[in-house]
């Protein structure tokens, strides 16, 4: 069935209007009388019957409101160091698919990508696009926000806040299946870019209380490494 996000929904009617209106009347070419499904982006999936079409809004009709089954109770923040070329285009999609809760680039002292403030603005509304198309397509109830680019000591001061917080590291560290347990419901990590970590940020994350843990003998690459995290800590929480 059809998956759209809105925030025009209540429990008796809502409103679709701009691009995914005209995606459902001129390409799905649904009709009135046809259903949907409707989140409202905060973990809420609604059942809709199409009530009337026009050229740029769709009205529906609520036939009944549930938990979204595709939102996992592990919230995971992925602190993603950010790589070159559109690499961060595919950690987005991937994250989102298996479940990530939000998604915060941020810059270390190896990251090759440096772009400046516009840049960096017209790169975060790309992958904020792309966190939408992948949440629609994966059945998520929400949205995950792709953030601001923070800097590497805001983004460990944030995140050791967190009850979890794990910073990947080449160089080594506890695996990771002896840090996680069933049920944990909110967990941050950390991931390098091509060039890993420096020292001194392994120093820094450890001081501030981030538990340093390995993926294993292998070194994976940047785009590889967040997604095979996700993976696991979904799994081992019941996520998957």
């Amino acid at each position: 069935m059809p998956r759209f996000f809105t925030d025009q929904i209540n429990d008796e009617f809502a409103l679709i209007t701009g691009e995914d209106a005209r995606h459902i009347g001129r390409s799905l070419r649904m009709a009135v009388g046809e259903e949907l499904i409707l989140c409202d982006g905060a973990g809420s999936d609604y059942r809709c019957r199409i009530a009337s079409i026009d050229r740029e809004s769709v009205r529906c009709d609520v036939l009944s409101r549930a938990p979204s089954a595709g939102e996992p109770a592990c919230f995971v923040t992925l602190y993603q160091a950010l790589p070159k070329s559109d690499k961060l285009d595919l950690i987005v999609q991937k994250a989102v698919e298996l479940g990530v809760g939000r998604i915060v680039p941020i810059l270390t002292r190896r990251c090759v990508s440096r772009p400046d403030e516009k840049g960096m603005r017209a790169k975060q509304a790309r992958a904020q696009r792309i966190a939408l198309e992948a949440a629609k397509q994966s059945g998520r109830g929400r949205v995950p926000e792709v953030a601001p680019l923070l800097s590497f000591p805001d983004a460990v001061q944030e995140a050791s806040l967190d009850p979890l917080a794990l910073f990947f590291y080449e160089g080594g560290g506890t695996p990771l299946r002896e840090l996680l347990f069933p049920g944990a419901g909110r967990v941050s990590l950390f991931v390098g870019s091509e060039g890993g970590f420096d020292p001194e940020e392994v120093r820094l994350a450890e001081e501030m209380g981030l538990r340093t843990a390995t993926l294993g003998p292998r070194i994976l690459r940047c785009e590889t490494a967040p997604l095979c995290a996700l993976s696991v800590i979904m799994y081992a929480t019941g996520n998957l």
